[in-house]
């Protein structure tokens, strides 16, 4: 019989590890500058290097290595594969237990200042009847879960994987909620709706219009002009990585430096930052979620899910009680017309004032006030 257990798991990598990165900062071979303006032909060459001089000589890995291992850390073997998962028990004993999924080109690190607030109103000036438990896993082939050795891990794969974990939390209810990949998890689990699963929440969905006609409405005509956008400017990441993984894994494997531009870009492109990522994010912050990229060796395996599931961003019907929250820098906009067409049983639906496709990394106090707003309603 598979072992079911639960195991915590502490986090020390090894300094080799360390010193291996800090060789690879030091003797790397830099292109010529870019010849568009500012961010136009992507990371400029002066801000990339002033990352990565901080990288090699002020960041601190074991800060964020000592946070993880605060937050409890565990892993559990499902379906093949060792799932790494934070899980923050609320000292509310009849707190709601609540999934967390990250997406793309984020970690578990996305949560770490909504952690506190969510688990432990209380301490934070709210009320206790807001309480939940976490589980917060990392997907298979991001953080240290486990890459998957085989095809066919996509998000239906994950959704079940997840209502697996919960199951073996004990947890006999539970509600979920995601964003970017999380997003595509988190509606697969509605759409399967596991024995337990009271509710979702989402500040990311993923629709499309119905046949277009000559009067379109304002709202709908945004949207459509957000999807073109993205397929005409946004979108070569995602097809490189829905289509050659493995071609752009060899880069992000070898380079630091490639792997913090690959990301360090989409921070900046889809934060609702006014064009300056550390006005949202704190450097440490930024290099935190890349490290959750480099030190497992990540580049591949997490670009792999695009090939796995690419076509699984789509409208899906669900009817379990739904929440969304729109963050007016997300990359696309869903106006609620177009999710009244698939979703039977919305109970949530706002718009607030800032924040982007990072939302809970970005604007913390407000994505917990949107999540407690939802799920107040199934308690």
């Amino acid at each position: 019989m598979t072992d079911q257990s639960i195991r915590p798991f502490t986090l020390a990598i090894e300094e080799r590890e360390l010193d291996d990165l800090r060789a690879r900062l030091d003797q790397a071979r830099w292109p010529g500058r870019e010849t568009g303006e500012g961010w136009d032909q992507g990371v400029p060459t002066d801000r990339l290097r002033a990352l990565v001089d901080y990288w090699r000589n002020r960041y601190d890995w074991r800060r964020c290595e000592a946070m993880l291992n605060g937050f409890g850390q565990y892993k559990t073997h499902i379906d093949g594969l060792d799932i790494h998962f934070l899980h923050i028990r609320s000292p509310e004993a009849d707190a709601m237990p609540m999934l967390l999924t990250h997406g793309w080109p984020g970690s578990v690190i996305e949560f770490n200042k909504v952690i506190g607030p969510l688990s432990d109103p209380v301490a934070h000036g709210g009320d206790k009847a807001d309480a939940f438990h976490l589980v917060i896993p990392s997907l298979p082939g991001y953080g240290f879960s486990d890459k998957p050795a085989e095809a066919k891990w996509g998000v239906e794969r994950i959704a079940k994987a997840w209502a697996e974990l919960m199951r073996r939390l004990g947890y006999q209810r539970y509600v979920a909620q995601g964003g970017d990949w999380g997003s595509a998890v988190t509606v697969q689990l509605g759409v399967q709706a596991p024995e337990g699963l009271a509710g979702v929440h989402f500040n990311m969905l993923s629709i499309r219009p119905d046949a277009q006609n000559a009067d379109v409405p304002p709202e709908e005509q945004q949207a459509i002009d957000a999807l073109k956008y993205f397929a005409d400017v946004e979108s070569a990441y995602a097809r490189l990585q829905a289509t050659r993984p493995q071609t752009i894994g060899y880069a992000l494997a070898d380079s630091p430096i490639g792997q913090a531009a690959w990301i360090y870009e989409k921070l900046r492109g889809w934060s609702d930052c006014g064009g300056e990522p550390e006005t949202v994010f704190t450097i440490d912050e930024m290099l935190d979620n890349i490290m959750l990229y480099w030190l497992p060796n990540n580049g591949a395996s997490s670009a792999r899910l695009y090939w796995e599931s690419m076509n699984s961003f789509r409208p899906i019907k669900i009817d379990l009680p739904l929440g969304f929250s729109q963050f007016p820098r997300e990359i696309i906009p869903v106006p609620r017309s177009w999710a009244d067409r698939v979703f039977s049983n919305i109970i949530h639906w706002n718009s607030v004032e800032k924040g982007g496709h990072f939302a809970a990394f970005e604007q913390p106090a407000l994505f917990v006030d949107e999540v407690r707003t939802c799920f107040r309603q199934l308690r």
